[in-house]
Parts: structure tokens; sequence; C-alpha cells
């Protein structure tokens, strides 16, 4: 199995500076509505918070991007409105593991979704909080935690493997 073409490296640091703006808006409004007494919120409470809503929206355009990353909106507009104003890139990246550092967001987002409407309390900011931080690791620093667990399972033999190697 031949690796799918490659992206630039560019377009996903685009899309985590976006995401990392949303997460921080996210965990601010989560953490000043219902999620601190989320157990004593009744579920229309929980479900009509902000901060919840935020981050049912991100999880949405998660899911979007692990689905159908050509079409996702943020690598839609790197490549249409930001890419042809830039020199092209030195080397272009495997798309596997950035997509897949989306399905991690998905899930860490979810998780506090889910947690949150159940009425664990700070489960939503807590949850968006750690997808913020991963997501600014890899806006501010080129760090993808995602992309690192992905290289991690792939040495491992888990996910991504190269039977045309064999």
């Amino acid at each position: 199995m031949t690796p799918p073409a490659g992206i630039d490296p560019r377009g996903p640091r685009f899309a985590a500076t976006i995401t990392a703006i949303l997460l921080l808006f996210a965990t601010f409004l989560a953490l000043i509505g219902s999620s601190a007494n989320a157990a004593s919120a009744s579920l229309a409470q929980r479900v009509l918070d902000p901060g919840f809503l935020l981050a049912v929206v991100i999880a949405a355009l998660f899911l979007w991007s692990v689905t159908s990353p050509a079409t996702a909106p943020w690598g839609a507009l790197f490549r249409s409105a930001i890419r042809p104003r830039l020199t092209p890139p030195d080397e272009l990246e495997d798309p596997r593991p950035p997509r897949f550092a989306q399905g991690v967001g998905l899930l860490v987002v979810g998780i506090g979704i889910v947690l949150h409407l159940i009425g664990v309390p700070w489960a939503l900011p807590i949850a968006t909080a750690a997808a913020f931080i991963a997501a600014f690791l890899n806006a501010a620093f080129a760090f993808c935690l995602g992309c690192q667990i992905y290289l991690l399972l792939q040495r491992a033999g888990i996910v991504g493997r190269d039977t045309s190697a064999a």
C-alpha cells in the first residue's frame, strides 16, 4: 500500500491555529458556564451552555476533518486563500498523522461533551483545555501531539502498516 500523496505541512498548522482559538473560547465559556455545577444543572441548562455549544461545533469540525479532509473548512481556506500566496513547501507531509490527530481531538472533546451532558463537573473545560494545549503546540511550535501518537502507534505496528515494504 503506497502512502497517500503529501500535503503542505503549513496547512495543518493553519488549521491548528484556528482550532486553538476556538478551543480557548470554548474553555473560557465552559469555565464561566454551568460546568462547575453540571451535576446540579438540568440537562437543558447543560445543553444550552455556550461552552457546550461551541464544543459541539468544534467536535463537528474535527469530525469533518477526519471523514472528509479535502472539504474541511480550514484546509479548504488554506488551499484557496493562503497557500497560493506562499512559496512552495520544502517538502510534503504524509496526511495520515494530521488526520489521526484530528481524530484524537474529536475523541478528547467528545468525551468532554458526553461527560458534561451526564453531569460530570469540570469535564468540559478540562477536555477543551487539553485539546487547546495540543492545538496550541502545533500552531505555535509545529509539534503535533496527535501526529507523535500516530508515529508511536505506527512503530508498534498498530496503525499505518505498509504492506508493500515486506
